[in-house]
């Protein structure tokens, strides 16, 4: 490792091949918690490169435990985290209407790390047990239409490096590769990504997939549709900037924050399942819903989905879709 450093201290790169090897032997614990917080630190003070991402992607994927879901065809929403926004819940919410409006999900996520409360956090505070056992997790799918796939369970590099993210605690690379290695392999993605230099690096590779696929930011900042200002969308056949009114009416940013505990964010997520949150709460999870919907199934416009999304949310069954997931997971 100290080669690698000295190489990378003198501003130079790494090939894709380097990059897949680096992580591999990061997975396999042959390097100490100082060389590997050095190595992680390196992505902090400079960007990533397309060869670096995806070679740290493909490393992930070659050692993840995999799963094949395909025969329910799911998406999963998932954001890289890292925005310094502190939003609630945002993307598991919207999974649960995903959910509830009949397109199967795929849900990869993680504790918290530069934030209070993670996916992981949430699901994990209202009783939900993480498995990576295929029968129970296609159990989970046949009953609430969604599984969750809790990342370290199936990510040994993951594991490796999670009390040393921890102790980080800013966004690291590692942010950066959640989203593209779920372990399902989902031909649909939503991707959210905390910054426009990202967004193009993602675009890039995801065109190299043959996936159905969204990467959005907004524009001031956030990893998701926030509506508080436009957000800038990939997709594999165009590029563009839609505006909060799209959706129906802009919000302010304070609208969209979580408490300051775990506490307060699942009663938050709470609320907005049982449709008793604010208009501008359930308005930012039903614009990332409808675009989820619309990712998964391209051939409905985006206001069919977002018609969709909303009678997911007000009929009960984004609601009944998470009651369900609970009952299932939680013994």
């Amino acid at each position: 490792m100290k080669e690698i450093l000295l190489h990378l201290f003198e501003h130079r790169t790494l090939t894709k091949n380097q990059a897949q090897e680096i992580l591999k032997n990061i997975a396999l614990g042959k390097y100490n918690s100082a060389q590997i917080a050095a190595f992680m630190t390196v992505y902090l003070m400079r960007s990533i490169t397309v060869e670096e991402l995806e070679g740290f992607r493909d490393a992930m994927l070659d050692l993840c435990i995999a799963l094949d879901l395909s025969h329910y065809n799911p998406i999963d929403l998932c954001g890289t985290g890292g925005d310094g926004k502190s939003t609630f819940n945002i993307s598991t919410l919207a999974s649960f209407v995903v959910a509830g409006a009949g397109q199967a999900v795929a849900k990869h996520g993680n504790y918290g790390v530069s934030s209070v409360c993670g996916s992981s956090n949430i699901l994990e505070h209202f009783g939900i047990k993480f498995t990576n056992d295929k029968n129970l997790l296609e159990k989970q799918l046949e009953k609430a239409n969604i599984c969750i796939l809790h990342a370290p369970l199936f990510h040994p590099a993951m594991k490796t490096v999670a009390p040393i993210r921890k102790e980080l605690g800013v966004k690291t690379f590692f942010n950066m590769l959640g989203p593209m290695v779920n372990p399902a392999f989902p031909q649909n993605q939503m991707v959210g990504v905390f910054n426009l230099e990202l967004a193009r690096l993602y675009a890039y590779l995801y065109q190299k997939t043959n996936k159905n696929f969204s990467i959005i930011h907004s524009l001031d900042g956030y990893d998701e549709i926030s509506l508080t200002a436009p957000c800038k969308i990939y997709t594999r056949n165009q590029e563009q900037i839609l505006s909060a009114e799209i959706f129906g009416e802009g919000i302010l940013e304070n609208e969209i924050l979580s408490g300051n505990t775990i506490e307060d964010s699942a009663k938050i997520f709470i609320n907005v399942l049982e449709n008793k949150a604010s208009q501008a709460q359930k308005n930012v999870v039903l614009a990332n819903a409808a675009m989820a919907l619309h990712t998964a199934q391209p051939q409905k416009t985006l206001q069919e989905c977002l018609y969709m999304a909303k009678e997911s949310l007000e009929s009960g069954k984004a609601l009944h879709s998470f009651k369900r997931l609970q009952e299932v997971s939680s013994v």
